[in-house]
């Protein structure tokens, strides 16, 4: 996606200096009020860009200490290419599932969901069924807020603005900027309740999934108009308004919630038939589960082997389990970079090493 220049105000411009917004520490906001007073000044000095929000309980970093925004499929650092195609393979089965499921049922809207790869992706992204290329954001600002202070245990939470393409239908690309912006409001069937809600869009690259020249270009950094830190307290809203609460944003009783769990379910177990398919089905839930509990409160993002030596020194597992996690780790590599080399013996015996470390660290139930 093309990168843009924000137009900042006063107080921005003396904040950030002469570094990029993404690298310079967020603006302090002491209330709503003063937030809504800041990005109604940046929505009118740019005036070429639709300002779209996003609330994040961590400010996450790469390894040059930069705000990076990338959507779920293309996040880790180092990320190879074989990861990649496994995550759009996984993302390939899900969609059909999901297609599937709606046509069965004869759900609202199914036709489109039926035809349309976007439509797909938004919904499984939107209810976390798998990883897919498009980021999470809202046009309004209180629901940015209110998922910036979703944990309570932490002080501060983080909204940030971006500047995207101005919107002419429910799923607009725009070629000059290459970025796709997608409505949920207008593509979701009614029983779709969180995106209502939540003023759900998703927005992309276009026409990239596995290949692209640089990763860079998928960060959302490159639209990054402003970001701020927010107190997580009561007193942030001020009279007469509070954050939107947690059942709202995930409203129960979603009858697409309860399909996107089914599908959920079948892909775990179906996805990539065999050996290999059922032993890195196995790692990925470690993988991901290692990395969600190491992550620390500076946000930088970590590879798996400091993740597992960061959890190795908070004593979450035993000098033990690291040894066998990182054993496991090293067997995961060669069977993504020497196939045919790993005997079909080794693979089902490491996927029962996998499931037993999973029991005796009580991180998923069998």
């Amino acid at each position: 996606m093309r990168e843009i220049t924000p137009e900042l105000t006063e107080d921005l411009i003396h904040h950030v200096g002469s570094i990029r917004v993404g690298k310079a520490p967020p603006f302090i906001i002491g209330s709503y009020r003063e937030l809504v007073e800041q990005v109604a000044h940046l929505s009118y000095l740019n005036k070429d860009y639709l300002l779209f929000f996003r609330g994040q309980t961590q400010d996450f970093l790469n390894k040059a200490g930069v705000s990076t925004f990338y959507p779920s499929i293309y996040r880790e650092e180092n990320l190879q290419q074989w990861e990649v195609e496994y995550r759009f393979e996984l993302l390939d089965h899900a969609s059909r599932q999901l297609r599937d499921l709606f046509v069965k049922r004869k759900v609202d809207g199914y036709n489109d969901v039926r035809r349309k790869r976007y439509i797909q992706w938004s919904i499984l992204q939107h209810y976390g069924v798998c990883n897919t290329p498009l980021l999470d954001l809202t046009h309004s600002l209180r629901v940015a807020c209110s998922f910036a202070q979703e944990d309570g245990e932490r002080e501060i939470g983080f909204v940030y603005a971006f500047g995207l393409p101005y919107i002419t239908n429910r799923i607009s690309i725009n070629s000059e900027d290459d970025i796709v912006n997608i409505r949920l409001l207008s593509i979701c069937p009614p029983d779709a309740l969180r995106p209502y809600f939540q003023e759900g869009y998703l927005s992309g690259t276009p026409d990239i999934t596995s290949e692209y020249e640089s990763k860079t270009e998928l960060d959302f950094n490159n639209r990054l108009i402003a970001k701020f830190a927010i107190p997580n307290t009561r007193q942030f809203w001020g009279s007469g308004l509070k954050k939107i609460p947690r059942d709202m944003l995930y409203p129960m009783s979603d009858k697409i919630e309860q399909l996107c769990k089914e599908i959920e379910t079948k892909i775990q177990t179906e996805v990539r038939p065999g050996d290999i398919g059922e032993f890195l089905t196995e790692w990925v839930k470690l993988e991901q589960l290692l990395l969600q509990r190491a992550q620390g409160q500076e946000g930088r993002l970590l590879s798996i082997r400091e993740a597992i030596q960061r959890l190795l020194k908070s004593e979450t597992f035993t000098s033990i389990q690291a040894y066998q996690i990182d054993e496991l780790r090293k067997y995961r590599n060669a069977i993504v970079h020497d196939t045919q080399r790993i005997e079909l013996e080794s693979i089902a015996e490491n996927t029962r090493k996998l499931r037993e470390l999973h029991k005796s660290l009580g991180w998923i139930k069998y």
